[in-house]
């Protein structure tokens, strides 16, 4: 029922999530206060469980297989890392021009590559999870050595801070610790019950488990901040518009590069989703540490 009135339900966990945010805001504030090394628990432990049905299905030679396609790998390098930064940048100044704060947080968002939700939506897609894993933990690592002199570089400041921390939780509780027990689990299971009852019964459990797991992320999101968006509604889509328009842009730079290549569909949709996403609580954690938590540049994420 989830799978197949998706949409639906994540139209309504917004609805839900905004409407907690705006009528019981003290809710909204103490999910938001549970944090360890700057990282949401409650998201964390929801990106975890749309982390693990992800990988759990990927068997090691596929890894194998997805090591030895360097192409769509440099892609992604070249879309987050060369494009996506100048990119960002020149909207933000066009479009938020006079107001630095709200430039500079868009900016910082622009800078963090997404490291654990865009392989959820590469499953939901049916792109080639191995190939997705790969190149979204090559990332993750680059974020630790790019992030803090790009970011310096575009906002003209220096001494950004760089959130180890979070970074280092991200890589270990989105990517490390799910990739680990999806293998022990896989091997164990597989020898235990079978490859076909893994298959058929096992990972469509996990994987309904991860549509839950999605929908509860967003009720937790949006309760976070549903009461600035429903009391500026006109202030958030202007603080979208250049985020939207960089996702526009870069989906079709991503997918246009996969199309001439004339590389499969698995494959274009991972470059595409991995090469346009973004990692928002790196984005949030700097903002909030350069300017503070009630700034323009935290709101503008």
């Amino acid at each position: 029922m989830f799978a197949k009135c998706l949409t639906l339900w994540i139209a309504l966990c917004i609805i839900v999530g905004l409407l907690l945010g705006r009528f019981l805001p003290a809710f909204g504030q103490y999910l938001d206060s549970l944090k360890f090394a700057q990282l949401s628990i409650p998201i964390g432990i929801c990106l975890f469980f749309m982390m693990y049905p992800t990988v759990v299905g990927i068997a090691f030679s596929d890894v194998k297989k997805a090591v030895r396609k360097p192409k769509p790998m440099l892609l992604t390098i070249i879309a987050n890392w060369v494009i996506t930064p100048p990119l960002m940048t020149l909207y933000a100044n066009l479009i938020l021009a006079g107001n630095p704060q709200y430039i500079a947080g868009v900016i910082l968002l622009g800078m963090s590559p997404c490291t654990a939700m865009v392989m959820w939506w590469i499953m939901l897609a049916k792109g080639d999870l191995a190939q997705g894993l790969i190149n979204t933990a090559i990332n993750a690592l680059l974020m630790l050595v790019l992030y803090a002199p790009q970011s310096a570089f575009y906002l003209g400041v220096s001494g950004i801070p760089v959130p180890w921390n979070l970074i280092a939780m991200s890589v270990i509780i989105f990517i490390a610790l799910p990739v680990s027990l999806g293998a022990v689990s896989r091997k164990f299971l597989i020898g235990r019950k079978g490859k076909e009852w893994f298959d058929s019964t096992y990972l469509e459990l996990v994987r309904k488990i991860s549509i839950a797991a999605l929908l509860l992320t967003l009720i937790v999101m949006f309760s976070y901040q549903g009461e600035i968006i429903l009391n500026n509604p006109l202030l958030v889509a202007y603080l979208a518009a250049p985020n939207l328009l960089i996702y526009a842009t870069m989906i079709a730079i991503t997918y246009g590069i996969s199309w001439l290549s004339n590389w499969d569909y698995e494959t274009s949709i991972d470059t595409t989703l991995i090469g346009s996403s973004s990692h928002f609580e790196v984005a949030i954690a700097v903002a909030t540490t350069l300017y503070g938590l009630n700034s323009g540049a935290a709101l503008a994420k």
